[in-house]
């Protein structure tokens, strides 16, 4: 008898101990290090992100079609810039120099809201910190996946997002405590909390890239390959449009018809998911006060880190395209509650749903990037995949705001749940086999 608690003990650790193997299998130095990055970096972004539509409608007075526009404007030029920086880091086998020049040029960006009076302002120090974003998000996904084995990526971008989360849960609720303390619970946000705030997030922006510097070392994607398109002699003769043509032709078929597949589905996916500020302002608009707007953000953020490392560490025994449909069905649920929604009451709820979403997607989506396609033009597919995601943001972003003056609030809901079923039946005909991975490629046997 008196061994049963002791037998229980044992059970339990061996237990403890068997999680913890299963999450931290393939981990390497570098996707800790990153993943710190991006927590430091997400303190500083999450901090201001949820302010910034608030300070526009609240304090310059501006439309939903106008917060729209500058939320589209900005992750476009964002989507832009991953394509090329992916395509330039795959070039040169190198994915650390422009890692660095994006965390860099975000940390700046954010110093232009002290002096936003207008909403253009605001615009250019969205558009400053996006391009950030953009040159830095798919050379880093894409050394997160050469640091790591095959069989761990799911880990690994699990690990990733949940550090990312868990500064975003971090900057969110410094943002609740400076609003707090500032304005207490008033129902729309001052000029003076706003730029309290842009002055703290400063802070962790440099230091992410402190940390980034000193800790992070670049990786080789793996044995060199032929660009995707042949460059250019220093002084070319004039290039045919069939040249064109054919260099056009050869870089689509770099990729399997798997991965199209699936950024078709993510683009159709994108085209209801209008930016993140409009779901702020429903909950504002359903009666929540900026104080409390925030905390539930911080709700949110707990949500989406709580799930990302776990259901990576799941997608790589269970499979992907299962879970990312989950991912957007839930979504569609969020959404179709906001849009139905007559009273703040259930609002908490919806914004736990939403955060369970996100960390869902974010981890087991870019892992299925990284088994479908051929080490050597990684970077460019995470590039590829981003740019058609963020194009489709300005579109999805403007729709949402003509749908909210020209129909109401509820409608942008609807149309962004109806575009992710749509998307989760596009899903079912992603289905990559041993030949899409391309000469030397590999590809999970979970995707």
């Amino acid at each position: 008898m008196g061994s049963g608690p002791a037998a229980h003990h044992s059970a339990v650790t061996r237990s403890t101990a068997a999680i913890r193997a299963g999450l931290l299998r393939g981990i390497t130095r570098n996707v800790v290090a990153l993943g710190i990055v991006s927590l430091l970096t997400d303190v500083s972004s999450e901090l201001l992100i949820y302010l910034v539509p608030l300070y526009l409608a609240n304090v310059l007075g501006a439309s939903p079609s106008i917060i729209g526009l500058v939320e589209g404007i900005a992750e476009s030029v964002a989507a832009v810039l991953k394509l090329a920086s992916g395509a330039v880091s795959d070039r040169f086998g190198r994915r650390k120099p422009l890692v660095t020049a994006g965390y860099s040029t975000s940390v700046v960006a954010k110093a232009l809201y002290l002096a936003a009076s207008t909403w253009p302002v605001v615009l250019l120090a969205r558009v400053g910190d996006r391009i950030g974003k953009g040159i830095r998000t798919a050379p880093r996904d894409a050394l997160i996946a050469d640091s790591t084995p095959p069989e761990s990526r799911g880990r690994a971008f699990g690990l990733h997002r949940a550090l990312d989360t868990a500064g975003a849960v971090v900057g969110v609720a410094l943002a609740a405590i400076i609003v707090g303390s500032i304005q207490g619970d008033a129902g729309l946000l001052s000029a003076d909390a706003f730029r309290a705030a842009v002055v703290v997030a400063l802070v962790p922006g440099v230091l992410a890239v402190v940390v980034l510097v000193g800790f992070v070392r670049d990786v080789r994607p793996g044995p060199s390959a032929a660009p995707l398109v042949a460059p250019r002699p220093i002084a070319p003769e004039p290039v045919a449009a069939e040249q064109v043509g054919r260099d056009l032709r050869r870089a689509v078929r770099a990729f399997p018809a798997a991965f199209w597949l699936f950024v078709a589905a993510a683009g159709l996916f994108t085209l209801g998911n209008s930016s993140d500020a409009f779901i702020a302002l429903r909950s504002q608009n359903l009666g929540v006060t900026v104080r409390d707007l925030l905390w539930l953000v911080v709700a949110f953020n707990v949500a989406d880190a709580l799930v990302a490392w776990p259901m990576g560490a799941l997608s790589d025994r269970v499979g992907r395209r299962g879970l990312i449909a989950l991912a957007w069905g839930i979504y569609a649920l969020a959404y179709v509650g906001f849009a139905a929604a007559g009273s703040a009451g259930p609002v908490p709820l919806l914004w736990i749903l939403y955060g369970t979403y996100y960390g869902v997607i974010e981890a087991v989506g870019r892992a299925l990037v990284a088994d479908l396609v051929r080490p050597q033009v990684r970077a460019t597919a995470y590039g590829i995949h981003a740019a058609v995601i963020g194009i489709l943001i300005l579109p999805a972003s403007v729709i949402a705001g003509l749908l909210w003056d020209g129909v109401g609030p509820a409608a942008l809901f609807w149309f962004g749940a109806g575009c992710a079923l749509a998307a989760v039946g596009l899903l079912v005909l992603v289905r990559p086999t041993p030949r899409d991975a391309g000469p030397g490629g590999e590809r999970s046997v979970t995707a």
